[in-house]
């Protein structure tokens, strides 16, 4: 074999929860959760923004945390409970952040509006949002083209009340 020539890496089996449910994958090992989510699981909520970590677009939780879900491979998620935008609130009842984002037009294009909200959540529960100051700060590695930024901080003040 040729030094020159790539060689598939051997498949993993990644067991984890998703949303609440079981889930098994056979993955190469080079597979990120992102990618794992959208185009092995069809959860396609978590977006693909600049696949380098640095917008924030593809957030979700890990065991109850924020992370980019562009930078971890799937493989690490192995035995852990993974929660997607798609994942919150309950069927005819959106989860309070979602609500307020609606009511305070924190969404212009929707593009980041996942991983936005999937933030909101984290930093509420993580308790960072105190004030204006502290919102923005803990909301800074999400990016919103539209400039949708003061919208996105009433929501997590509104939000933080229902929560």
């Amino acid at each position: 074999m040729s030094d020159h020539q790539i060689t598939a890496a051997a498949e993993a089996e990644v067991e984890f929860e998703v949303n609440g449910r079981p889930r098994v994958l056979r993955l190469d090992p080079r597979v990120t959760l992102l990618d794992a989510l959208r185009e092995r699981l069809r959860l396609t909520g978590t977006k693909k923004g600049c696949d380098r970590g640095q917008c924030g677009a593809c957030t979700v939780h890990v065991d109850g945390r924020r992370v980019l879900s562009c930078l971890i491979p799937a493989v690490a998620v192995q035995g852990r409970s993974v929660t997607t935008i798609e994942g919150l609130g309950g069927g005819e009842r959106p989860h309070p952040v979602q609500r307020a984002f609606v009511a305070c037009d924190g969404m212009q294009c929707g593009f980041c509006t996942p991983g936005q909200i999937m933030s909101a959540v984290g930093l509420i529960e993580e308790g960072h949002a105190g004030s204006d100051a502290e919102i923005r700060d803990h909301m800074s590695g999400n990016i919103c083209r539209c400039g949708a930024y003061q919208q996105i901080v009433a929501a997590v003040r509104m939000a933080k009340e229902e929560m």
